[in-house]
């Protein structure tokens, strides 16, 4: 189990830092500062983050760390009881890129901003699939497949 920490912390780190400068050079594309950005990350589970300046930032980082954080523990702690997983790891990382983009744009998203998400325009759409398939999925199972 030990060993199964350690990937998932590395997969966290590796995935999370990846998909956290996209979601940053997206929001500098859009015309938004990363900490306004941030504050929208923790407004999730805490609505007045977006009032609390830096901290109100850095919390954001921390909730996105922690939804990366069980991203990345699903699916190692699943690979280490379905060797199919590990086997395929390319087409694997890229099937569970596609299920966290359906739960996070299809379900989380919706949930806390109904009348915002889903966005299913084609641009919105492929580049959050790019993002969660290339800078999520993929990592956490090249990750997983490691001894």
């Amino acid at each position: 189990m030990a060993r199964a920490g350690q990937r998932i912390l590395v997969a966290t780190l590796v995935a999370g830092a990846l998909d956290i400068a996209a979601a940053v050079l997206l929001a500098i594309q859009a015309g938004r500062t990363p900490d306004k950005m941030l504050r929208g990350v923790a407004s999730g589970p805490f609505p007045e983050a977006v009032h609390w300046g830096l901290g109100g930032a850095a919390l954001g980082l921390a909730v996105h760390f922690a939804i990366m954080a069980v991203m990345a523990a699903v699916y190692i702690l699943a690979a280490d009881r379905l060797p199919a997983l590990k086997a395929q790891r390319l087409l694997a990382g890229i099937l569970y890129g596609i299920a966290t983009w359906a739960a996070m744009n299809l379900v989380v998203l919706p949930l806390r901003w109904p009348a915002v998400f889903p966005h299913l325009d084609p641009q919105s759409v492929a580049t959050q699939l790019f993002c969660h398939i290339v800078l999520v999925g993929l990592p956490i199972a090249l990750i997983a497949a490691r001894r």
